[in-house]
Parts: structure tokens; sequence; C-alpha cells
């Protein structure tokens, strides 16, 4: 008899729930996504112990008879795609047939589901992946899944889950994630008998942002107004200059409709943030994309968390591009919002006689929001991000109230700032201007101001002129590795438009005969080594622009005025005019804020005259 044998079923269905169902969070995952497939306006989870004791996903979506309940259970049957061309357009967010049966094979199972139009539902329960009875059963329209005792056959699986904490942050971060994808969605999340939230539906995805991540960071974001390029239509919101957090995580961004991770896409968002955020920050972004399925791949990993696109390079343009006109555009005026860390809300104890559907009932039911865990980017707040209504034309202001009434809207126009609008009061500790305005007390780091006067002017020049290079008396010879030597041998035309005359000189020297005029290092070399490094990070499509940037942004550091550099009133005066004037006044070119507000209200607070 030969040594290669089919797996039963049962055991097929575990290792297949190896990659489908890591842990409970990949559960909730494939059942909300499943809901959202059923076409459900009201979606409720129940967990318990970090969903390891119980998860129960309740929908109101067009349910299921009992013919195709029982098939949803075999390995590989799908509603959602019938032919081969069907898989190369997926427009749902589920389409295998696998997390089911998976899900079923490692757990105590139970389905409830119901037609609109049927007189019963059917009820099936499974455990550990064989079916223990199939019933007629009273239910409302929709579906209800429980998983209870999740891996509790599979013990080696059991006991690499975390901590119950540890384990509900993942699965919150899932509910969380695709509440944002789906506005339109009434999303409720409950844990051990305790509201978490409800977020009730609505049109507006800003609101909902704001439902789960705090009106203070919601009312901050910048809009991308819908806008399309290359096919791609880019829309949602991205944080202002200064918004930053230290990882990825908390980077957002759906493919029509789905949570999405690509390392292009966060490619992107670093271009598209270039010179406006600090080294080692990420932005924090809600984005929404939309593009042809059949542009795009989503059957390249086994929890659909990555893509792979067609025609990457003009989806990662399309982003580029909405995002850097975003920022371009609201650094024309200032940007109304405050601090990105709202207060904690402890969950609400659930009512004993609170029924399922009054969960989701869309009238009674009170929102309640629990501070974003972990969502509190680390920033500054520059001036042009104030939540303090603009009052230029005001000349006074008004007493200070007791009591602070949250805003209506998330309206963020208002007038361009100007430099008559302030008053030159000094300087604190020879580096930092102190500058009044009717918003409240404004200070100015003179040298990260005139890092950005000085960047906007020289690449002004470098986008009219050229890098103006200047010839070296004797070459310089410098020995490359050969994976470097052969990258610079297919640049040399772009490291000449930067400035950089080089040439092959035999083996793997490069003979360099020019450098930028602006270039003070006393390395040439590291300079040089450092360029390589930025060809070789974006070798695919290096940008000559973004490469100059990294230059001119250098150099200027080096020329700007420093600290304890004395200032003049009137030069002080006119570095302020001039930085209002540059296109992103708010950042230096290495991210860091220029001007910082401390408004009215916040004075009145620190001094107890408002509560």
């Amino acid at each position: 008899m030969g040594k290669i044998r089919l797996l039963p079923d049962a055991l097929a269905s575990q290792v297949a729930a190896g990659e489908v169902v890591e842990r409970p969070a990949s559960v909730v995952k494939e059942l909300v996504e499943n809901s959202i497939d059923a076409g459900a306006k009201n979606i409720e989870i129940l967990v318990q112990r970090g969903g390891i004791a119980l998860i129960r996903i309740t929908d109101d979506g067009h349910g299921m008879n009992r013919d195709d309940a029982l098939m949803c259970l075999e390995r590989h049957a799908t509603s959602k795609i019938r032919t081969k061309d069907d898989l190369e357009a997926i427009s749902t967010l589920g389409f295998r047939g696998e997390a089911l049966p998976s899900i079923a094979s490692v757990s105590k199972f139970r389905l409830t589901t119901r037609e609109p139009e049927a007189l019963s539902g059917t009820e099936i329960v499974v455990n550990g992946g064989k079916i223990a009875s199939v019933k007629d059963c009273g239910e409302p329209p929709g579906t209800q899944i429980e998983v209870r005792s999740l891996f509790f056959n599979i013990p080696a699986r059991r006991k690499f889950l975390r901590t119950e904490n540890t384990e509900f942050s993942h699965l919150e971060q899932v509910v969380r994630t695709q509440a944002i994808a789906h506005p339109e969605i009434r999303f409720a999340l409950v844990r051990n008998e305790r509201i978490v939230f409800q977020l009730p539906a609505t049109t507006d995805i800003r609101e909902r942002i704001a439902g789960l991540a705090g009106h203070d960071l919601a009312s901050r974001l910048l809009e991308i107004k819908k806008q399309t390029h290359h096919g791609v239509t880019v829309s949602g919101y991205i944080g202002p200059p200064g918004m930053g957090q230290s990882d990825r995580r908390k980077q957002l961004i759906f493919l029509n409709g789905r949570p999405v991770e690509a390392a292009m896409l966060s490619y992107a968002l670093r271009e598209g943030y270039h010179t406006a955020l600090m080294k080692g920050q990420y932005p924090v972004t809600f984005l929404f994309l939309e593009t042809d399925p059949s542009a795009v791949d989503v059957n390249v990993h086994p929890a659909k968390r990555e893509v792979r696109f067609h025609d990457g390079n003009s989806v990662r343009d399309a982003v580029i591009a909405a995002i850097q006109e975003t920022l371009t555009g609201a650094m024309k005026r200032p940007v109304a919002g405050v601090g990105l860390t709202g207060m904690e809300k402890p969950e609400a104890p659930l009512p004993a006689d609170a029924k399922q559907a009054d969960l989701i009932a869309p009238a009674e039911a009170h929102s309640l929001r629990n501070d974003w865990s972990g969502f509190s980017p680390q920033r500054t707040d520059p001036v042009g991000s104030t939540n303090q209504p603009s009052s230029i034309e005001t000349a006074e202001r008004t007493n200070p109230v007791d009591s602070e009434n949250e805003p209506s809207s998330f309206e963020t126009e208002q007038p361009p700032m100007r430099a008559e609008d302030y008053r030159l009061m000094g300087v604190l500790g020879k580096l930092y201007v102190l500058l009044e305005h009717n918003e409240g007390l404004v200070l100015m780091d003179q040298h990260a101001a005139h890092e950005r006067v000085l960047f906007e002017e020289m690449r002004r020049r470098m986008e009219s002129e050229g890098v103006p290079s200047q010839g070296l008396l004797t070459p310089l010879m410098v020995e490359l590795a050969p994976k470097d030597f052969d990258l610079v041998s297919q640049n040399v035309e772009t490291l000449g438009k930067l400035g950089i005359a080089a040439e092959p000189f035999g083996g793997n020297t490069l003979k360099i005969d020019s450098l930028p005029t602006f270039l003070k290092s006393d390395d040439p070399e590291a300079f040089l080594q450092d360029v390589i490094d930025e060809i070789r990070n974006d070798s695919d499509r290096m940008s000559k622009m973004r490469l100059g940037e990294d230059m001119v942004a250098t150099t200027v550091c080096r020329h700007a005025v420093k600290a304890n550099d004395p200032l003049h009133d009137a030069e002080l005066v006119k570095l302020l005019a001039d930085l209002l004037e540059c296109e992103m006044p708010y950042c230096c070119p290495h991210g860091r804020p220029t001007l910082i507000q401390i408004s009215y209200g916040e004075l009145d607070k620190k001094f107890g005259r408002k509560v």
C-alpha cells in the first residue's frame, strides 16, 4: 500500500482551519465579512473571554434556507463565484467557501438563519466538524452564528492563544476596521455583557471615525475629495503634517470596501507625506480606493489581507497625487482640530434584561464611545491645526465661559493666515519667537521656519534650473559594491540632473567629476552612499525630485539660522511673512513643526477659568 493517502475530511478541515482561523479575531473577521456580503444593515458582535469562550454574531441580512445552510458548511461551497471569470473580478469580501467549515471544525458551532419570506428558520449544531442536529426554529430574518470553545479539540493551537485582553484587542481592531469601511452599517460590540460601542449607521465617514477614535481626532483630519488618477478613485481622510505615529499599524487603507495591506501602498503614503512628517513617523490615514475588481488580485493571501495590483505604479501614483494635493491645499489655511487623545469612557454595563435586538435598535440605543486603544498618534500642534474658531474680524476676545460645548460639525474651511495678524512679543530661549494672535499665543521655531523658507526657495530653483554643480579639482574615485555599481551605472543621467557628474572607471570604481554646489559635507562618499540608498529604495520608479528634495533638506539645515542666532525684529517679521507664503508653512522639511499655537481656550483651562 502506498504511503500517500487522502486525509479524512475532519482532519483536512482542521488543517485548512490552520490557515483561515489563527485566533478569535480571525473568526470575527470571516463572520462579519459574511454578514456584510449578505446585505446586513445591523451587525452585533458579542464575545466572552476575548472570544475564546464565545463569539456570537447576529445580522439582519438576507439569511439562508435549509439547503443553503447545510451547503455552506461544506468545504469550497460558496454563492459568490461560479466561473473562472468571477474569480478574476471579485467584488465580495468572501469567495472561497472555506471559512464556515474551517471554523465549525475547531469549535462548538451553532448556526440559526431565516430568509425574510420564510415562515420558519433553520438551526444547525456542529461539534468539532460533525453535525449534531438540524431542525426548524423560530428566528428573526437574518443569521446568527455562535462559536464556543474555540480550538477545544486542538489543544496545541489553544495553548498558543494569548491573554484574554490581548485576544480581545485584536478582535476589537477587526470590528473597528470593518466599521470604518462600512459606515452605512450599524455595528455593536459587546464584551462580557458590557457594551464597548454602538455605532449608528451614517453616510458620513468622518462621523464614523469620530464615534470610534474621538471627535478631536476626526476634527483635525483633512478630507481627500474624491478624485480619480490613472483609473483609481481615491477619497478619505488623512492627518495633517505633524500628526504622526511610530508604526504603520494604524494606517487604514480600504480597496473596494476591503481592508488591505500592501508594501507599495505604505510606500505611497510615505512619499505623499515627504517632508511633512518627522523621520520614523507614519501618517494617520483612512484611505478609500476604488478600482476595477479585475485590476486587482485579492486571492494571494490565506486571510485575504494582502493584494496584488496589475498596475501597481498607477495605484501608487494616484495615492501620492491625492495626498500631496490635499496637504498642499490644506496648508493654504488653518485647519480646525485639537489633540488626538480623547477622554476614555468606561464600557457601560449591559442591562440584565436587555435583549439582543435591543442592542442594534436604531433610535433607543445611545452611542457609547470607547477611546480607540492604541490610536493616539504622537504629534505637536501646528498653528494650522487648532480647534478654536477663526476670529480675524473680531478685535476683542469674548469672556471665557464656564463650560464648552462640543462642536456640532467638522467644518475646517477658514480664511488664510496673514503675517499682519500677528504681533511680535519677543524671543524665548534665543530660539522660539513669541507671537500674539487673536486666537492665542503662537511660538515660531526660527531655525525650523528658516529651513522651510530656504527649502522651498531652493526647490523652486531646482525645478526650473536643475541642481547647480561644481567641478572637483581632483576627480573623486569611489569603489562600490557590485550591486551598487550596477545601480549607479543605470542611473548616471539621473545623477547628472542632481548635480552629480559620475561615470564608470573600470571594475566597480566610479569617477565623480562634480558635486552639487550646496554640498558642504566633509565626507562626499557618505553623501553619495546616501543617494545610492535612496535610488535602491525606489529603484522601480525613482523620483528625481524626491532625491533632490532630500539633498536640499539636508543642505538647508546647515544654512538656516540656528538657535542663539540673534535676529532683529524686522528680520523676524520678514521670516514669518516668508514662512506663511510657503506651500507647506507648518513644518520644516524634516517634518518638525515650525509654528505651535496655545489657544486662549487652553490657557483659560490651565488657569481654571474654563472647565
